[in-house]
């Protein structure tokens, strides 16, 4: 198209700057962020406080996104392109597709996503600083954004040394937490994966699966991003190789973390006084460990290893996020700035871009409405992505694949499945926000992708 022959024309080259580990502190930066303190509480409540159960939950979450993250790396070895799931969907489906996929996440999942947490993060100080109100909170959501979008315009190096850093910062604090509730702890918690009722009846074969599934789905949230490294498939140094190394080992890593994590937890706090503080919305047992293990120094170490856990995962959004316009921008049905590339090697436009639209929900949405969305949006991205496999290899048979899923059709099936209930269930908790989401937003993108590709037909003919 004359809309890809100019922009290659004009543009600068992606620089290969990230290495396996930069990929797997881009991974779990993305992924452990403020929610390893207070999910737990959730997965634990809708396990009826079976600790064993709970633990299982986190267990099968961890194996779903691993499964995920499998799938995504057969499709990324092959088509390591900038933009990820977008790219893939274009090749596997059809560009359409991969357009409705892109544009939603471009204007409302990629910036509601990095508005979320740049809100969570002056949130998370109010405790501290009780004179703190809603507008304080979004003046430095604001900054924040605004000093991670400049920073990652100075190039991806400097983004992914800001990874590895932060990965590195955000883990030790929290395994000092581990540790010491693991080592100092006295209470041995119940390790059976048998589900109960919530009357402590042991439950039947179908209630169990049930009871399971509810809590697993409250674990997936906190798994929730492992999925944007393969947005900077061109950044990375032999993709083929070092792509799915990233996605297996980052995922693989976090599921083991937050395992161990919870597990500290019910070493420290008894079984029903966990049930009493969740049951009085105080969720943060993360929290309360560290404070009765450390005393008020537990505290400093926890809103530490907050800030800095959600300052990593935003530099790992603003850094990821932004290839998602570019790789629209290349494909020929949207704006031609936003593909563009710096002498730096960043889609700069595309980062400031990025930078306007999430602060614009910054100020107009809500954390649990952003939270909702991204879910929701993500999701659906994953569902189309996993299941793309099959489709992928039914289409092009003999396109080079330096990467195969494990158990073939039998995993990619078990994938297809996990995320298909993970979509219903958060259609079901809010059906608005979903039906926005759904139709609402592609619907725009819509009359964008017609107007580029009458646009092109015009250029076409015209040259």
């Amino acid at each position: 198209m004359s809309n890809q022959k100019n922009i290659a024309a004009e543009n600068g080259e992606f620089k290969k700057e990230i290495s396996v580990f930069g990929g797997v502190s881009i991974v779990a930066g993305i992924m452990i962020g403020s929610g390893i303190f207070y999910l737990g509480s959730y997965v634990l409540q809708r396990a009826n406080y079976d600790t064993g159960v709970a633990l299982l939950c986190w267990l099968v979450g961890g194996v779903i996104s691993l499964l995920g993250a499998l799938c995504f790396s057969e499709l990324g070895s092959s088509m390591p392109k900038a933009g990820g799931l977008t790219v893939y969907l274009n090749e596997v489906y059809h560009p359409v597709v991969g357009y409705m996929y892109g544009f939603s996440q471009w204007l409302i999942a990629s910036p509601g996503s990095i508005s979320a947490v740049a809100i969570a993060i002056p949130t998370a100080l109010v405790e501290f600083f009780p004179g703190m109100g809603d507008m304080h909170i979004k003046s430095i959501a604001i900054v924040l954004i605004i000093l991670f979008t400049l920073y990652n315009i100075l190039g991806v190096k400097e983004a992914s040394v800001m990874a590895n850093i932060t990965m590195v910062a955000k883990i030790v604090p929290m395994a000092i937490i581990l540790i010491g509730a693991i080592i100092i702890g006295n209470q041995m918690p119940d390790l059976s994966p048998v589900p109960v009722e919530a009357t402590g009846e042991t439950a039947s074969f179908t209630s169990g699966i049930g009871i399971v599934a509810f809590a697993t789905l409250s674990s997936l949230w906190a798994f929730e991003g492992w999925s944007n490294v393969a947005n900077l498939g061109e950044e990375m140094r032999n993709p083929q190789k070092n792509l799915p190394k990233a996605l297996i080992i980052g995922v693989g890593f976090v599921t083991v973390f937050y395992i161990l994590f919870n597990f500290a937890i019910y070493r420290v706090i008894p079984i029903e006084e966990a049930k009493t503080m969740i049951e009085a919305d105080n969720v943060y047992l993360g929290t309360e460990v560290a404070r009765r293990l450390f005393g008020g120094f537990g505290s400093v170490l926890v809103v530490a290893a907050m800030l800095i856990a959600m300052l990593g995962s935003l530099n790992g959004q603003v850094l990821a996020y932004a290839r998602v316009g570019y790789a629209m921008s290349h494909e020929g049905h949207f704006f031609r700035n936003q593909g563009k590339l710096s002498n730096k090697g960043v889609p700069a436009i595309a980062l400031i871009t990025q930078c306007v639209i999430a602060i614009i929900l910054v100020l107009f949405r809500s954390l649990d409405q952003l939270t909702t969305l991204v879910v929701f949006l993500g999701a659906i991205g994953s569902l189309l992505g996993v299941f793309g496999v099959l489709v992928n290899r039914y289409r092009f048979p003999d396109k080079e694949k330096p990467y195969k899923v494990p158990g073939g059709v039998v995993t990619v099936i078990i994938a297809t499945l996990c995320f298909v209930a993970l979509l219903v269930s958060n259609f079901l908790d809010d059906p608005m926000m979903s039906i926005f989401g759904l139709i609402v937003v592609p619907a725009i993108g819509a009359v964008i992708y017609i107007y580029y590709d009458r646009l092109n037909k015009k250029e076409a003919k015209n040259a």
